[in-house]
């Protein structure tokens, strides 16, 4: 309960700036004044910048205040996108026809805002050509350098070779984000 602010009663300074409901400044008064201009309004005394000198506080409807911004912040969270990571799977002796299909849904995927984790399974003894599967791998990659940048390097992980992709402007916009923090 840290982040709520001091209501009515809850505010401890002896003289505030007030601010009317309508956004216009009262001016200094004294806390017990401010409180009885907000019960004769019926509305609360709400603290808004406890930091300065005097305290700031301003008149208003503190629960419809809460409503709204609980709204917002339910409205924000719909419109947010999960980015999902899809999976393409190969394996070495996926042919040329299969290769096009996965690379057209890889594709799709990006443009979608979805990050694509591309694998080479290997079974029995083709786990000695691994070499195979990282060239397929790189021409995956060379295939979708015009839309998508590498997560990650091909890595084997057991007996699959993985690698990730994302689309381009993606990556530059969480790097900016990383900057600004």
């Amino acid at each position: 309960m840290e982040n709520t602010p001091r209501i009515n009663e809850e505010i401890t300074a002896s003289d505030v700036r007030l601010i009317g409901a309508d956004g216009q400044q009262i001016g200094l008064l004294s806390l017990a004044s401010a409180q009885q201009q907000a019960t004769e309004a019926g509305l609360d005394l709400v603290q808004i910048s406890p930091g300065t000198s005097p305290v700031v506080c301003k008149l208003m409807d503190y629960g419809k205040h809460k409503y709204r911004e609980s709204k917002k912040r339910q409205e924000a969270r719909a419109r947010q996108k999960q980015v999902e990571v899809k999976e393409i799977k190969f394996r070495l002796s996926t042919g040329e026809a299969d290769y096009a299909v996965k690379l057209r849904n890889a594709v799709r995927f990006l443009n979608e805002g979805n990050r694509v984790k591309a694998v080479i399974a290997f079974r029995g003894r083709e786990i000695v050509k691994q070499s195979l599967g990282r060239e397929r791998l790189e021409t995956l990659r060379h295939d979708l350098e015009s839309i998508a940048d590498v997560e990650r390097a091909p890595v084997m992980e057991g007996r699959r070779m993985q690698m990730f992709f994302m689309k381009k402007n993606e990556k530059r916009k969480s790097n900016a984000k990383n900057e600004n923090q």
